[in-house]
């Protein structure tokens, strides 16, 4: 059953009425409304973008894809630290659906870029391809061989589940700046 709603009649007006009587209204508020201060603007800094020199190989790619890659000389607890998230994530790229030249070509930019702009720890989404024959992606195999290539990448692992699992993998690059922790 539904309830009538029942309109406030003569009454109930008068009734409100008596209620505020003596009451006295508020004032109207002195403030002054703020303008926002005119922003400054900053040089945006340029960054260079010369060609990129495609000095990747597929050759010795192999069959099977690497799970991770430590640049020599590197202590195995920076990949331990890669692994639990040391460092924090900072920018991805998805490779997915690109044909191996394409890919190649955005992952050289990519790793550039993210260089140049002083990031540490990036995330390459390259997909499982599980849709090939034998099993293993392609661009899975080719891709992770590439990164062993980079002059920028001192480390990969898988990435977490979450990330995409053996479908990524979490890449540490060299710190442009003197004085960051490894």
């Amino acid at each position: 059953m539904k309830k009538k709603t029942e309109q406030p009649g003569p009454d109930d007006a008068e009734l409100f009425r008596q209620a505020l009587d003596g009451v006295t209204p508020l004032p109207p508020p002195d403030r002054i409304t703020p303008t926002p201060s005119p922003r400054r603007t900053l040089p945006k800094r340029q960054i260079t973008e010369p060609d990129v020199v495609d000095t990747l190989s597929d050759h010795g790619a192999g069959e099977e894809p690497l799970t991770e890659f430590l640049h020599n000389g590197l202590s195995r607890m920076t990949l331990r630290k890669l692994r639990r998230g040391h460092w924090p994530l900072q920018d991805s790229l998805d490779l997915h659906g690109l044909r191996s030249d394409e890919a190649r070509r955005l992952l050289l930019e990519f790793l550039q870029q993210s260089a140049q702009r002083g990031l540490r720890c990036v995330c390459v989404v390259h997909g499982k391809g599980w849709h090939t024959e034998g099993g293993e992606g392609i661009l899975k195999v080719r891709a992770r061989h590439w990164l062993t290539q980079c002059p920028q990448v001192l480390a990969f692992c898988e990435a977490p589940p979450n990330l995409g699992g053996g479908g990524a993998v979490l890449v540490l690059l060299k710190a442009e700046k003197p004085g960051c922790p490894e």
